[in-house]
């Protein structure tokens, strides 16, 4: 099924039964079998991402949470690696179109958020980035979306946009159906080719329903986009900014439990 309260395995199984389609199961993480799969291939569509989550082990001194397969390392950074090597080694793959997200704010709220709860994932995102930017014989298109969130996949009177060379916008929710249409349409407009595409929705404004018209006047990087010194900004801010958010919420539930107690007393 490709209804958006469908499984994973609905998906795959609604995608495997397409004209055209051949479903094999892989690993990102796993170098031979990337080689693998990537052969005969035009294009490669990287909508991965890390999901482990930050354990307390993490902390103790001794600790290499890195080398374990689903770390955002692993997922996010060293498969990239992965991914240009079996382009290459293909000898047709000549784009990789790869989905990472808003990580030039490692001072936001939700990137210390989430770098601290998920194995600092967008820093790791970040990195592999980096890496499709310095391959020069193998195209890339860099997707940062708004929220993608399950359920309704209508746009919902809103309209999409989309700014290129690694611009901002507001973050705002998207469908997954339109993420995956830019995806999909970047391969047919030869100048998304080495973009970094930032794409949101915006309510309220006339505006496309498509990602195609806007597609046409991408442009590729231009500017000089940070290098490992970003990383080491996230990494700092989740030093410094992950207390003050444990505390912050230490304290409202302190204040909650507080308020609650005394509601009960009073009755």
């Amino acid at each position: 099924s490709d209804a958006p309260e469908a499984t994973s395995a609905e998906v795959a199984a609604w995608l495997a039964a397409q004209p055209r389609v051949q479903l094999l199961r892989g690993d990102v993480t796993d170098r031979t079998r990337v080689l693998e799969l990537l052969q005969g291939c035009s294009a490669c569509l990287a909508m991965h991402g890390a999901t482990r989550r930050t354990q307390l082990s993490d902390l103790l001194p001794w600790a290499d949470e890195t080398q374990e397969p689903s770390h955002a390392k692993r997922v996010n950074c060293e498969a990239v690696v992965h991914l240009i090597d079996a382009a290459r080694a293909s000898g047709t793959c000549r784009r990789i179109v790869r989905v990472t997200g808003k990580n030039e704010d490692p001072w936001g709220f939700f990137a210390i958020l989430i770098n601290g709860l998920a194995s600092m994932a967008k820093a790791w995102n970040y990195e592999g980035e980096r890496l499709l930017r310095a391959c020069e014989d193998i195209d890339y298109t860099i997707v940062r979306p708004g929220v993608m969130l399950r359920g309704d996949e209508r746009l919902d009177g809103a309209t999409l946009v989309l700014v290129d060379n690694g611009g901002d916008l507001k973050t705002s929710s998207i469908p997954h159906r339109s993420v995956a249409e830019l995806c999909v349409r970047c391969l047919d407009f030869p100048n998304t080719a080495r973009s970094t595409l930032c794409a949101m929705t915006v309510k309220g404004e006339d505006g496309p329903d498509s990602f195609e018209p806007l597609l046409a006047k991408v442009l590729p990087d231009s500017r000089p986009f940070p290098g490992h010194e970003m990383f080491d900004q996230h990494m700092l801010a989740v030093r410094v900014g992950g207390p003050l958010l444990v505390g912050l919420a230490s304290g409202l539930a302190v204040g909650t439990l507080s308020l609650l107690r005394g509601l009960l007393v009073g009755r």
